[in-house]
């Protein structure tokens, strides 16, 4: 999918269907510190101040990186947007929306914005993470999570993070 309002960006999305209230739902992905529970490769989050974290992701070869998001968006029960900090050319967004679609039911929406277009998604799926699985193994860990209280879905994670395979 990709996004004309914004050149040279790049977009994949993934939907999952969670067996929670959106409250709860909305609540417990509100509170970034909760991200490394479901994150295939964020490991840590520290707080900086209240709309910014800094985050370490595990990357390929096990290299640790260290990068800061910050929250750009949020509506209460329906929508929370966040990118990574720098250049603007340069960051990636998330658009996490929020739909209740039963009783105690919700969907989960989130469609990541990658930078530099299509060569920034050739060049992740080329060192071995393909976005738009990733978005959508992150969201089934999450399902599995509040649904569960356990992960164990280890695609597209950091190898032993959720268990003894990757």
């Amino acid at each position: 999918m990709s996004n004309p309002s914004r050149p040279g960006v790049h977009a994949v999305e993934a939907t999952v269907s969670i067996e929670r209230s959106i409250a709860d739902v909305y609540d417990f992905y509100r509170d970034f510190e909760n991200l490394p529970r479901f994150l295939g490769d964020v490991t840590a989050i520290e707080r900086v101040d209240p709309a910014t974290f800094r985050w370490t992701i595990v990357g390929p070869l096990g290299i640790q990186l260290k990068s800061a998001i910050r929250l750009t968006e949020e509506r209460t029960g329906e929508l929370i947007r966040y990118e990574t900090t720098g250049p603007p050319g340069l960051r990636a967004r998330w658009t996490v929306r929020f739909a209740e679609v039963g009783p105690a039911r919700t969907e989960v929406r989130e469609v990541l914005e990658m930078p530099l277009g299509r060569l920034g998604h050739a060049a992740l799926v080329l060192i071995g993470k393909p976005p738009g699985a990733e978005v959508a193994a992150n969201l089934h860990r999450l399902k599995q999570l509040l649904e569960t209280g356990e992960v164990t879905d280890t695609d597209h994670a950091v190898r032993g993070k959720f268990g003894t395979a990757a």
